[in-house]
């Protein structure tokens, strides 16, 4: 620290204390020389100390004109000579206030650049992206309205394309069966003159007559058995098929699965959990184990030979929906089930697919199939799915197995059900997790 000049500078004698006259921290020289510090460091009476912002040393009540760096406070020379901050940091009050000065210029040119730079960047960047974003955003809207509009003028014309396809096939059954209706009325009414003209023939001919028109007899006896008896057609029947349409489904099933948040909450029924499979505490995660587990007791509800497992949940009615995670499985299967499927034995009446009370959705390495009745169909799909979605449709006759991802139906099968339905699940590698 910068010392003070002993030639222009006159320390101040020390002020008596307030304490006491005779205060020995204020008279005894032997504290000085044992500390190597002025000896004023006795009690004051705080009510007269000088105010810190005074220029005056509050310790020794000497001018404060040197500035303790280190301490960062104004000093006098007896602080510094040799006093308790003659091994600190200082300088003049002048000289610190210079460098304080310069100090503060620097700030004040750093806050300019500051300043500055928010002003550029309020001006250029803020408004340049207030810009875009009402670009952005128009543009955003005006590609939603585009494509809305492309998509509810593709509704439209599907819809009015398959309400004409309908009313069609309603007039052609409806003519159908007019057309049925006007043959029968008239095969019905030559029936009922060839009837009448046969009974008149039995009851009113005698026996010459009768034998003389033996021949005239007959031919009418054989104009009756050329009208074949009624069956009934498919022609008389209503196409339900002719309501069917692969953009409709597709809308449909991708509205459900994705944009609705009515999925069914499904959970596996432990009691016809197979012994293979072990079940999460949730009710959701069916795991394979390569060992039988041998955890559930016997019953007549669980599968005693394939790794199957049915949804605590049944319904006879209404819309239904669930999803399933298969990306770690490698050997699965995913679908419906009525309730009354056998669970005993190794035969096909058990096993998912294969009978006429289950439909599966299955997949076995890199093979993707679907099942009903033993009547097996490959699937060649681009991509393999992670999830498996299924959807029910209980009165319109109708299970679909869906891609949620791809949002694509990957099969539908159309039946009119007659039992109550269930989830039915199937894992024969790692496991499978009902979402």
């Amino acid at each position: 620290m910068s010392q003070p000049d002993p030639e222009n500078w006159a320390p101040a004698q020390p002020p008596p204390c307030p304490a006491s006259p005779g205060c020995s921290s204020c008279s005894a020289p032997q504290q000085q020389q044992e500390t190597g510090r002025p000896p004023c460091t006795c009690r004051r009476d705080e009510s007269q100390e000088p105010a810190p912002d005074s220029g005056v040393c509050p310790v020794h009540r000497t001018p404060a004109d040197w500035f303790c760096f280190t301490e960062g406070k104004p000093v006098c020379a007896r602080c510094v000579i040799p006093g308790p901050c003659s091994d600190h940091l200082g300088a003049g009050v002048g000289q610190a206030a210079d460098r304080m000065r310069n100090k503060l210029v620097d700030a004040c040119e750093k806050l300019q650049i500051r300043i500055a730079s928010v002003e550029k960047y309020m001006a250029e960047t803020l408004n340049n992206k207030d810009h875009n974003v009402k670009g952005h955003a128009r543009g955003s809207r005006e590609l939603i309205i585009q494509r809305l509009n492309f998509v509810r003028e593709v509704c439209e014309n599907e819809e009015q394309r398959l309400l004409d396809v309908v009313h069609d096939e309603e007039e052609r059954v409806q003519q159908s069966v007019l057309t049925q209706k006007t043959y029968w009325t008239e095969a019905q009414q030559r029936l009922i003159n060839i009837k009448r003209y046969l009974v008149d023939t039995l009851t009113r001919m005698n026996d010459a007559a009768l034998v003389k028109r033996q021949a005239e007899i007959f031919e009418r006896a054989e104009e009756a058995e050329g009208i074949l008896e009624p069956k009934d057609s498919n022609k008389l029947n209503f196409n339900l098929a002719c309501a069917h349409s692969n953009l409709l489904s597709s809308l449909w099933a991708s509205a459900i699965m994705i944009c609705s948040a009515g999925a069914e909450d499904i959970h596996i029924d432990e009691k016809t959990v197979h012994s293979s499979l072990m079940v999460s505490e949730s009710k959701k995660k069916l795991t394979f184990a390569s060992k039988k587990v041998h955890l559930y007791p016997d019953c007549p509800e669980r599968f005693d030979h394939w790794p199957n497992a049915l949804g605590m949940e049944s319904f006879q009615s209404g819309l239904h929906t669930w999803r399933v995670d298969v990306e770690r499985s490698y050997a699965y299967k995913v679908g419906v089930a009525y309730g009354n499927l056998s669970r005993k034995g190794s035969g096909h009446e058990c096993r998912l697919g294969y009978n006429p009370s289950s439909w599966v959705f299955s997949r076995y390495d890199e093979e993707y199939t679907v099942a009903h009745d033993g009547q097996i169909k490959s699937l060649d799909l681009l991509r393999r799915p992670k999830v498996i979605g299924v959807l029910v449709d209980y009165e319109g006759g109708e299970i679909l197995f869906y891609d949620p991802d791809a949002c694509a139906i990957l099969h539908c099968y159309r039946i009119k059900f007659n039992q109550a339905l269930c989830a039915a699940l199937a894992v024969a590698d790692e496991s499978i997790t009902i979402i």
